[in-house]
């Protein structure tokens, strides 16, 4: 049987799918993908991830300044999406890709904080959802988003921290990305975390052209491959494949709105 899917994250403006977006829907919607919530990381991108969703019915864009980037976000970036926003006619449906991340050397941490709570409060403002970045600071950013108190929440993509960090997004209302991590055996973390929390927090995803399904090392990731997410989460639970799949549709519904039509 084949199930319907929503890649909730997906870099679709990055090569390999820059020029080749039309086969790239069709080869995802073969596999049962039939929406890509495309995220931007920059400025630069915003007009270029619009322009995709006004192109094909199946992407739906995201606006937001990734914090890996930190450098190449200035105030005026945050002004322009503010724009964008009350411009109203071509609404992203999410501020994302935003976070915190301590991974660079000089992750310049101040400013990230800076920049993510003006983007933060811009999701509050316009009743927007929040596409989310963590890496190691996972409590930093808890305790940020129970601040700010989005009243559409959102969701934390590339979840690989502990169960007790899982279960505290989870309480102030965010859903978990589960991603092509749960695919490796050595991932026992992340594997017991997606199989412990509730159905109802988990969201798919695949973060292509990043994080390679497990047989796909050193190839870029791709939307469809978020089948193969979705039947290792399948191996991991103990709800049969159908409840898995209703309910990650309905997850998605719930947060950013998106209802796929049933053909």
């Amino acid at each position: 049987m084949t199930y319907r899917f929503i890649d909730t994250h997906c870099h679709f403006d990055f090569p390999p799918f820059t020029g080749d977006e039309a086969r790239s829907i069709e080869r995802a919607a073969a596999a049962g993908v039939q929406a890509i919530i495309v995220p931007s990381t920059e400025a630069a991108n915003f007009e270029r991830v619009l322009e995709l969703a006004r192109q094909h019915t199946a992407l739906y864009a995201a606006l937001g300044l990734h914090p890996i980037v930190i450098e190449r976000h200035a105030d005026a970036d945050i002004e322009r999406l503010e724009e964008i926003l009350r411009a109203g006619e071509k609404k992203p449906i999410a501020i994302g890709e935003i976070g915190l991340d301590l991974y660079r050397e000089d992750p310049h941490f101040e400013r990230q904080l800076a920049i993510l709570d003006a983007q933060l409060r811009l999701a509050k403002r316009h009743d927007l959802p929040a596409i989310l970045h963590s890496r190691r600071t996972h409590d930093t950013l808890a305790m940020h988003l129970k601040r700010l108190d989005l009243p559409r929440r959102g969701v934390v993509h590339g979840f690989s921290g502990s169960l007790q960090q899982a279960q505290r997004f989870v309480e102030l209302g965010y859903k978990i990305g589960v991603g092509g991590t749960i695919t490796y055996p050595r991932a026992s973390k992340t594997r017991a975390v997606m199989a412990q929390l509730p159905l109802s927090a988990l969201l798919l995803e695949t973060d292509a052209p990043d994080m390679p399904l497990n047989g796909f090392q050193g190839q870029p990731n791709r939307p469809e491959r978020a089948a193969g997410v979705f039947a290792t989460l399948c191996e991991l639970r103990e709800e049969p494949e159908e409840v898995i799949a209703d309910a990650l549709l309905e997850n998605t519904r719930s947060v950013f709105g998106i209802t796929l039509q049933v053909k």
